[in-house]
């Protein structure tokens, strides 16, 4: 397969896209900053030089691609508008022209409370919101194969390959950044998948296993 990882240089996106080379795909990794092409490369990956907040259409980017995963973000010291013009406005670029290449297939990496942004107090609430309207779009759209990623809170322990997937959402609990990647790889080989928002905690079920929804 051919897969195009929207914001390529982030932590899990580059565990990502190791995995997939690894695996033999075809790993495309979206990237804005030109220098951040040789961690790509070492991860045997393939950069793709492009702006994903600025660019009016990321459709020659998408081109040839058989799958596409968002995991773009505007990071914590940003403010609100680039909330806006990232985590929303970069997901729906990327589901504009997943749609216009006739890309069916779209991961989004998503984050837990983005049911309920008001939950997460004021400093997450910007951050919470974009994620909210980021994932009814993609969910709205009829010409996306769209799965729903949100993750628990982030670690840098090693992976186990064992995890809790629930699609009850609300929950709270860690997750390792390897797993989170081991999980949305897997996601793109399992058509179970497809229509489905879930959480993603450690936990204790293979990761085969536990996305048998």
């Amino acid at each position: 397969m051919d897969i195009l990882v929207a914001g390529g240089h982030g932590q899990i996106a580059l565990r990502l896209l190791k995995l997939l080379a690894d695996r033999g795909h075809t790993a495309r990794g979206l990237v804005r900053n030109p220098s951040h092409a040789a961690d790509l490369q070492a991860a045997g990956a393939v950069p793709v030089i492009g702006d994903l907040e600025n660019d009016a259409s990321l459709s020659a980017y998408v081109k040839g691609a058989d799958a596409v995963v968002f995991a773009a973000g505007a990071g914590p010291g940003s403010g609100p508008a680039r909330k806006r013009t990232v985590d929303l406005g970069g997901a729906v670029k990327l589901a504009d022209a997943a749609a216009d290449q006739g890309v069916r297939r779209y991961l989004m990496v998503s984050s837990i409370g983005a049911q309920d942004p008001a939950s997460g107090g004021e400093a997450m609430r910007a951050y919470l919101e974009a994620k909210a309207e980021a994932d009814a779009y993609v969910t709205a759209r009829a010409d996306l194969d769209w799965t729903i990623v949100r993750p628990g809170h982030l670690t840098d322990e090693p992976g186990t390959g064992l995890v809790t997937a629930s699609r009850e959402l609300g929950g709270r609990g860690p997750v390792p950044r390897d797993d989170v990647a081991a999980v949305l790889a897997a996601c793109l080989t399992t058509p179970a998948t497809i229509g489905v928002t879930f959480e993603l905690f450690a936990g204790s079920t293979p990761i085969d296993e536990a996305l048998r929804f």
